[in-house]
């Protein structure tokens, strides 16, 4: 009886260490996930063009400066970034961004907007100080244009709503868009995935690029993620691309990024932190 016990005991603790192993690996370890994007109205000049999306980072470090991230990014060979909002919180703070900030400018033109975590924070302007050190372009409700072989896009990206009660509408911002650039191709980067149905959807972009859902935490089968950010239960729009059909809207596309960091601090099942890799091709 006492060596079955002890027999017992020992499965005990080798499946516990077993556990404890899978979850920091899924939790630590980075998945590279490729996706596309294709659209008729992408000029031939950025057809094949592969864009990195990092989302809801949190503060969190995969390895010493974040090499390993870094190094999954460079080996990824874009030629654009962008960061859709969270990239530390309060709890976090700011410590581990600018050596960041400054790698992934160093690999490509990299784009970043706001999160509500930054704003929640209070740390936004240091946050900014950061940003423009690292010659890494924080589109606060405005746009630009990129020119390649001949064709432009136009990235656009919107200040979350924990931003200054007086900015800039999403609206106003997409009016902007179309005054100063007519119909042009155009990315919008919007942090929170579940504005994107009913509201971000109406905007016309071509595609819109956002983060905030986590992968719905734990992904489990034939769920798109168990729980949101906010605790409600099987949310939508939580990673890859999507089409809208919230009947409002003529089909929009968005793609949704599903997360680097943790907050709420839950762990992650089935739901790795995701360099996603997206690349445009032209109809």
């Amino acid at each position: 009886m006492k060596h079955l016990r002890k027999r017992r005991m020992g499965l005990f603790l080798a499946a516990a260490a077993v556990l404890t192993l899978w979850l920091w690996w899924s939790n630590n370890s980075l998945s590279v996930e490729e996706y596309t994007f294709t659209s008729s109205r992408l000029g031939t000049g950025w057809d094949g063009v592969r864009i990195v999306h990092l989302s809801d980072l949190h503060g969190k470090e995969f390895g010493a400066d974040n090499a390993r991230l870094l190094a999954a990014v460079r080996e990824a060979a874009p030629e654009l970034i962008v960061i859709t909002g969270d990239i530390a919180d309060a709890q976090s703070g700011l410590d581990a961004i600018p050596a960041l900030l400054e790698g992934l400018a160093g690999i490509a033109p990299t784009y970043y907007i706001s999160g509500n975590h930054e704003w929640g924070a209070g740390f936004i302007g240091e946050l900014r100080q950061m940003l423009e050190a690292a010659n890494v372009t924080y589109l606060r409700n405005e746009a630009v244009t990129l020119q390649r072989s001949g064709d432009t896009i136009v990235p656009a990206g919107i200040e979350d709503p924990n931003g200054y009660a007086d900015q800039k509408t999403p609206a106003q911002v997409a009016a902007d868009v179309y005054a100063r650039y007519g119909d042009p191709f155009w990315l919008l980067l919007a942090h929170r995935n579940n504005h994107f149905p009913g509201e971000y959807c109406l905007l016309g972009a071509d595609l819109t690029l956002c983060g905030h859902g986590h992968g719905g935490i734990w992904r489990l089968p034939f769920t798109d993620g168990l729980i949101s950010t906010t605790m409600e239960l099987f949310p939508s729009y939580t990673n890859g691309l999507y089409t809208c059909d919230c009947g409002s809207c003529s089909g929009s596309a968005v793609f949704v990024h599903r997360g680097l960091g943790n907050s709420p601090r839950i762990p992650r099942l089935f739901n790795r932190p995701e360099v996603a890799v997206l690349t445009l091709k032209a109809k």
